[in-house]
């Protein structure tokens, strides 16, 4: 049986007992028994009597279509929230409408207990629909974070070794521009920062021709 091991942070690869072909689609299952199909890139390494293969999904899922569900997920969960929160505001000034603005409650009169049962039901009301609003909130906020995701280019898809290879490009030009001095540096540690992007750009380079190339 094949099974996912994790690489590197956001890279899971196939864990075989048995050699396979790029381009080749087997069976992953994962550790709760569900299983994908997937393509064969590359065999990453060997070790005890298993062999590790980078793998992309057959069904295309990835990162992006996983932030894109995310979203989608969110965006429905703070919709119904928000109805919700209306028909609790709503229901909140219905059950008080019978009372005219500003009046008492009239100690004593035969309307006291009616008058105090509706404030407890509309004040009751009014708090759900604040509760629903701030879930609302919260979904959206959740729905804004996951959009920001859905574009997300990282090690587990084949895409990120061109992505990597531009990526340093850019990062080679400001450090040398840094270096020699066409690029203005903005405080003290400018030129650090920057070797260091570098550094962590050709590492993740590496990685990607190593699961990718």
């Amino acid at each position: 049986m094949n099974t996912y091991s994790k690489f590197v942070p956001n890279v899971f690869l196939a864990k075989c007992t048995e050699k396979h072909e790029k381009g080749e689609t087997i069976t992953v299952t994962t550790q709760y028994g569900k299983e994908n199909e997937s393509i064969v890139f590359n065999l990453v390494f060997e070790r005890d009597g298993f062999y590790y293969y980078s793998i992309v999904r057959e069904d295309g899922f990835n990162v992006q279509e996983f932030a894109r569900n995310k979203v989608a997920r969110y965006e429905a969960w703070g919709e119904s929230a928000s109805k919700k929160s209306t028909q609790y505001f709503e229901q909140s000034h219905r059950i008080t409408e019978h009372i005219p603005l500003g009046q008492p409650i009239l100690v004593g009169h035969h309307s006291e207990h009616r008058h105090r049962r509706d404030l407890d039901r509309s004040w009751n009301a009014m708090g759900k629909s604040v509760e629903f609003s701030n879930k609302a909130k919260s979904h959206i906020s959740k729905a804004e974070y996951w959009e920001r995701r859905a574009n997300t280019i990282n090690l587990s898809m084949p895409e990120s070794l061109e992505f990597y290879e531009f990526e340093l490009e850019k990062a080679k030009a400001k450090h040398e521009g840094l270096k020699n001095g066409t690029i203005e540096r903005e405080h003290s540690f400018s030129l650090t920062y920057a070797k260091k992007e570098l550094n962590n750009i050709e590492n993740k380079l590496k990685l990607a021709q190593r699961l990718w190339s």
